[in-house]
This record gives structure tokens, sequence and C-alpha cells, in this order.
């Protein structure tokens, strides 16, 4: 698959949730689902990078296919409210770049 957009991502989920999906889960089911896929990524953040070790049935895991499902979810969200995610990511992204231009510079945390 190629690269694709924000929108565009937002357009294909939506298009999924609406022929597939059938309909959207409410907004606060899909923000508990959205909890639930958060954990599962600090599950195996946890025992690849942390101090957890897996068990012998949790040795399948794919950690990228858990960020998608968080992604997916959170468009789904994205989409329910209206809120545009490219433009939102972008104005973001210029909050930070303001806020934060010297602060990280001048952690001695960070050196």
């Amino acid at each position: 698959m190629s690269e694709i957009t924000l929108k565009e991502c937002q357009q294909l989920v939506d298009g999924w949730v609406n022929t597939i999906g059938v309909r959207y889960f409410s907004e606060l089911t899909n923000t508990a689902v959205l909890m639930e896929e958060v954990g599962e990524v600090a599950r195996i953040m946890a025992r690849i990078y942390g101090d957890q070790s897996f068990k012998k049935t949790d040795e399948q895991y794919d950690l990228a296919d858990e960020f998608a499902d968080v992604f997916f979810v959170l468009v789904c969200l994205a989409n329910q409210t209206g809120v545009d995610l490219a433009e939102a990511f972008q104005r973001n992204m210029a909050k930070k770049t303001g806020r934060d231009k010297e602060r990280h510079a001048n952690n001695p945390k960070l050196r």
C-alpha cells in the first residue's frame, strides 16, 4: 500500500465503518476501546523494553498491528467528533514548536 494522508485515512476508516462495520460504536464505547488498545501496546512495550517477561501464551505479538489498532480507533473518534486530524496535527506541531523550541534544548536531563 502506498503512503496516504491523514485525510485519506479518515475517509478510509469512515468507508469501512459504514459498510463492513455497519456503523460507528458510540463515542463513549470507542473511548473505552481506545483505552483497551493502548493497554495492549503498553503490555507489549513493558515486555520488550521493560522488566516484564512474556508468558508462553503471549509470545506471539505484533507491535505494529497494535499501533495500527490504536490509530484506527483514534481516527474513528476524530470522525465522530468532526476533528480534521491533518489540521489538528499541524496546529499541534506549531504549538509544540513555539512552546518548546528552547525548553528541551536547555534541559540538562536531555544531555
